[in-house]
């Protein structure tokens, strides 16, 4: 496989479209380092994994060698993005976008190298747009073709509201890739229209068009709907590595491949490998495990992956014991000690010997914060806090 084929293997790793592949494969034959450029509007201070994906890719970029530009929205950010709205979205304020845009740096440099990035933010030229730049600017395109678009159209013909404003949004954002010289853009799949308006912009203004990439929504943890937190199926940049742990290895079996492939950077050759380990009868959980001590790596370190199992869903690790515990005696019956999967059956804590060890197995069960060894057995006068799961919890004492 020649070094093009290679990088495009690596390009199109996870993409749901790449327009026009020709024009990526002569970008590519140039041998010059091309301008990779991905916007995002700091509409939110925190970021979760489905945001990770697009910024994935920029970092596969970065490691074949080409400028990757993060385009923070400030200017289009005050406008509000209408794509896939139902409604016009409010305009942030100012104070608003530089509060969040802060925490988006901070944030994506977890996975971009800050040597090979090049943080640029639309205001720094829209600014200087006047009225009339900004009337030519809207001279480019046409109420109709505006409508052609699926939001605006739905909106339309339901005969809710369109602002005007809302129709600048994708014009902003293709001038941005003439401001910048964009070769390649990157975009959700919702964002095709936008990603289109920046080639038919350069076209305009004489540049050689810009190839767009656009990468799927990521599904969150239901396995259903995409991944966002006012749905609650997301794994934050930001949670703790124990959180994290447990929300992975919580999730979908059927969701372990999409998720490798877009969040993880390990070779398809060794994920192909993990899938057929999985078909011979391997542990799911195993293969989750790899999984979140890599991500966990990359947003906290290796020492706090190594780590992270241990307070996974651990209530008593993160601090949210609740204050009625309820206090269980377990009677031993005469015996020297008890294995841990009778104490946690004895106590109530899970309904049988066979929920223990699945468990046990997940490395679910903690006593006094730190996760239990499966071979424990436990003595008269023992007396613990024990977690099964991430509900079940007890203060167990053997006699």
């Amino acid at each position: 496989m020649s070094a093009i084929d290679e990088a495009l293997a690596l390009i199109k790793r996870g993409v749901d479209e790449l327009l026009p592949e020709e024009e990526m494969i002569e970008k590519l034959r140039s041998g010059r380092k091309l301008k990779i450029k991905a916007g995002f509007d700091p509409t939110a201070p925190d970021l979760h994994l489905g945001h990770t994906v697009l910024i994935n890719k920029l970092r596969q970029f970065q490691d074949l060698g080409h400028e990757v530009i993060f385009l923070i929205g400030d200017f289009t950010g005050m406008i509000g993005d209408p794509t896939g709205k139902s409604v016009t979205r409010p305009p942030l304020t100012r104070e608003q976008v530089a509060e969040n845009a802060k925490s988006y740096k901070e944030q994506v440099f977890k996975i971009l190298d800050p040597e090979k990035t090049t943080v640029a933010f639309n205001s720094s030229w829209m600014d200087k747009l006047n009225a009339s730049d900004v009337i030519r600017l809207a001279g480019q395109y046409t109420v109709a073709r505006m409508l052609e678009r699926d939001d605006f159209s739905k909106r339309f013909h339901s005969e809710q509201p369109i602002a005007i404003h809302e129709f600048l949004y994708p014009l902003v954002q293709g001038y941005d890739s003439v401001a910048l010289e964009a070769d390649v853009e990157l975009g959700g799949t919702d964002q095709k229209f936008n990603l289109l308006m920046g080639r038919i912009l350069q076209r305009h203004y004489g540049q050689e068009p810009q190839v767009i990439l656009t990468m799927p929504i990521l599904e969150g943890l239901d396995g259903v709907q995409k991944m966002s937190k006012s749905l609650g199926n997301y794994i934050g940049v930001n949670d703790a590595p124990g959180e994290m742990y447990g929300k992975i290895l919580s999730m979908p079996d059927q969701l372990l491949w999409r998720y490798f492939e877009l969040l993880s950077f390990r070779p398809m050759e060794e994920v192909d490998g993990f899938r057929r380990d999985m078909e011979a009868g391997a542990n799911p959980q195993d293969i989750k495990r790899i999984l979140a001590e890599e991500i966990i790596e990359r947003f906290h370190g290796a020492e706090a992956a190594a780590s992270a199992h241990r307070s996974a869903g651990n209530r008593i690790g993160l601090g949210d014991i609740p204050e009625d515990v309820p206090e269980v005696d377990v009677d031993t019956e005469g015996q020297a000690a008890l294995p841990l999967v009778a104490v946690l059956r004895l106590a109530g804590l899970v309904k049988n010997s066979a929920a223990a060890k699945d468990v046990l197995g997940r490395g679910a069960v903690y006593i006094d914060g730190a996760v239990a060894e499966a071979s424990l057995m436990l003595k008269p006068g023992d007396a613990h806090v024990i977690q099964a799961g991430k509900k079940k919890i007890a203060r167990v004492r053997v006699v």
